[in-house]
C-alpha cells in the first residue's frame, strides 16, 4: 500500500482518531491489476472527485484501498450485533475498511468505505474477499433505492481484482467502494455498551448527535432525544421499504444505521406477488425477516439500541427504562402514519380523505392482492392507468374480478389523481430475474445486461419505449427465488 496525494480528495480520519477503541488500523489486500467494472460519475462529482482520475491507475488503486491519501487512516470498525435474535458481542468489519470521511459538495460529511478489501482481525475465519456478482447486486439495488427516494448508502464503484474467490465454485473477485452518511449502527452502540466503558458510549452518542441528529443536542435529555430521532428515522425508512415491496433479508442490529439509511444489500430482493410472508434469503429459514415482519423487527432492534443507551438516559436504572419504554412506544404510531401517508399517495387519494375511509380500503386491497397473487409493482403502476379511465390492465391481474370491481368503484369515487400516482409508483424496479440475468452475464465478463438494468432502475418513474421487459414480472419458469449473503 502506498500513501500519496489524490487530486481533489481530502480524506479525514475523524472516526479513527476519536474512537481508537472501535477502530483497528488495517491495510487492504494488494490488488496487482485492478479493472473498473462500473463507476458512479454523478456520485463522484458530489464527492468532489474527478471521474477521469478515478479511472486512472492511481484512481483504481484508491478504489481498492491500495493508495491512501495523506491524512487518511484506513480502519476496520468494531461493532456487535444481534444476528437472527442471538447476540454476538464482537463482529466488526471482517472484509471491509473505512478509508475515511470526505466533505461532499453540500458540506455534509460522508464515509468512503470498501467491501471485499481482504481479511481483517474481525474476519472470523472468512477470506475477506467478495465476488463480482454480490458487489454488483449492491451497486444496482442501492442505486435503484436512491432513485426511488429511499435513504440508502450509495455505490461509487465496483472494481474487479483479478483474483478468484472460492464460494460454491471459483468466482471472479471484486471490491465495492461504498459511500454513507456514516457506518454507525445499532451494533456500534451495543459494542460500546458491552465494553462497560460509559465514557466511550457517551462519546459515541455525542458523535452520532453531531453527525446525524444535531437537533438532539439542545434537548433537556440529548441522548434520549437521539434515541427518539433514530426511532423516527427508522419508522420512516421501513415504511418506505414496505411501500415499494423491498425485502432487506437480514435485519440484524449490525445492519440498522443510526442515520436512517438502508445498509448491507446482501440477501435482499423486491417482492413480486404480494404476500406478507415473502422471504428470499436462503439463511432465513424461520422467516424472521419476512416482508411483513420488517416493522416489528425494526422496533425490536430499536429496543436493543435502547438497552445499549440506558446509562445515558438517566443515572437511575428504573427511570432510564421508563424513559426508553415511553420513547419506543412512539414507533408504532410513527410507522403507521408514514405507511398510511405513503399508501394514500400510491392510491392517488387527496389528503382530506379520512383515515376511517382509507384504512379499510387499503386493508381490503391488500387482501385482494394476496388472494390473487398479484404482482405488487405492476398493480400500482397500472392503477394509475385505471385512474385515467382504463381499468383493464389492473383488473386483468386479479382472479377475483368481482371483488376488484367492487373495490375499484369505491376507490374511484374518492377522485384519485393519476399524476400523483405516477410519481410514487415505479415502473421499473430491480426485478429479481433481471438482476440474476445481469449478474450471471457480468460474472462471465459481459456487463451490457447490467448496464441496461441500471439505466432502467435509476429512472424508475419514467416509462420509456423499449424497456417493457424491465417492467414485467418474472416469467413462470423463473421459479422460487432465493438470495444469498455473498460472503
Amino acid at each position: 500500500m502506498s500513501v500519496a496525494p489524490a487530486p481533489a480528495l481530502g480524506l479525514d480520519d475523524r472516526f479513527a482518531r476519536e474512537f481508537g477503541e472501535m477502530a483497528v488500523p488495517w491495510r487492504a489486500q494488494e490488488v496487482p491489476d485492478p479493472r473498473l467494472l462500473v463507476l458512479n460519475e454523478p456520485l463522484a462529482a458530489e464527492l468532489g472527485l474527478d471521474p477521469a482520475w478515478l479511472r486512472s491507475s492511481d484512481g483504481l488503486r484508491l478504489l481498492v484501498g491500495n493508495l491512501v491519501p495523506r491524512g487518511a487512516t484506513p480502519v476496520a470498525q468494531a461493532y456487535a450485533g444481534h444476528q437472527f435474535g442471538g447476540f454476538v458481542p464482537r463482529l466488526g468489519d471482517g472484509r471491509a475498511l473505512l478509508l475515511g470521511e470526505v466533505v461532499d459538495a453540500g458540506g455534509a460529511l460522508r464515509d468512503l468505505h470498501l467491501k471485499g478489501a481482504g481479511r481483517t482481525p474481525f474476519a472470523r475465519g472468512g477470506d475477506g474477499q467478495a465476488a463480482v456478482g454480490p458487489m454488483l447486486r449492491e451497486y444496482v439495488v442501492s442505486e435503484a433505492m436512491h432513485a426511488l427516494g429511499i435513504p440508502t448508502t450509495r455505490s461509487l464503484a465496483v472494481v474487479a481484482t483479478g483474483r478468484p474467490v472460492r464460494r460454491e465454485t471459483l468466482l471472479p473477485g471484486a471490491v465495492l467502494a461504498r459511500v454513507a452518511s456514516s457506518h454507525l449502527r445499532v451494533g456500534s452502540f451495543e459494542y460500546a455498551r458491552v465494553t462497560g466503558d460509559v465514557d466511550l458510549l457517551r462519546r459515541l452518542a455525542d458523535h452520532a448527535i453531531a453527525r446525524h441528529h444535531p437537533g438532539a443536542a439542545a434537548a433537556e435529555r440529548p441522548h434520549l432525544a437521539l434515541f427518539d430521532a433514530v426511532i423516527a428515522a427508522q419508522a420512516s425508512l421501513v415504511a418506505r421499504w414496505m411501500l415499494v415491496g423491498f425485502v432487506h433479508g437480514v435485519m440484524n442490529t449490525d445492519n440498522m444505521t443510526i442515520s436512517g439509511e438502508t445498509i448491507d444489500y446482501g440477501p435482499c430482493a423486491f417482492m413480486e406477488a404480494f404476500d406478507p410472508g415473502t422471504v428470499y434469503s436462503s439463511i432465513d429459514a424461520g422467516g424472521r425477516y419476512a416482508y411483513g415482519n420488517q416493522p416489528v423487527v425494526a422496533q425490536w432492534n430499536l429496543a436493543r439500541l435502547a438497552e445499549a443507551l440506558l446509562p445515558l438516559f438517566d443515572d437511575d436504572q428504573e427511570q432510564a427504562v421508563e424513559l426508553a419504554v415511553a420513547s419506543l412506544g412512539a414507533f408504532g404510531g410513527q410507522y403507521s402514519a408514514a405507511w398510511s401517508a405513503g399508501m394514500r399517495a400510491k392510491l392517488g387519494l387527496p389528503d382530506g380523505v379520512d383515515d376511517a375511509v382509507t384504512a379499510p380500503l387499503v386493508d381490503e386491497l391488500l387482501a385482494l392482492l394476496q388472494h390473487s397473487h398479484v404482482d405488487h409493482t405492476s398493480f400500482f403502476r397500472h392503477l394509475g392507468t385505471a385512474a385515467r379511465g382504463d381499468a383493464e390492465p389492473a383488473r386483468g391481474l386479479f382472479l377475483d374480478l368481482e371483488g376488484f370491481d367492487a373495490w375499484a368503484q369505491r376507490w374511484r369515487a374518492l377522485g384519485p389523481a393519476a399524476a400523483v400516482m405516477d410519481r410514487v409508483n415505479p415502473a421499473y424496479i430491480p426485478r429479481n430475474h433481471l438482476v440474476e440475468e445481469a449478474l450471471a452475464a457480468a460474472t462471465d465478463g459481459d456487463l451490457e445486461p447490467f448496464e441496461r438494468l441500471l439505466d432502467a432502475v435509476t429512472a424508475p418513474y419514467d416509462e420509456r419505449p423499449g424497456l417493457q421487459r424491465y417492467a414485467a414480472p418474472a416469467p413462470q419458469d423463473f421459479g422460487a427465488y432465493r438470495t444469498f449473503c455473498g460472503t
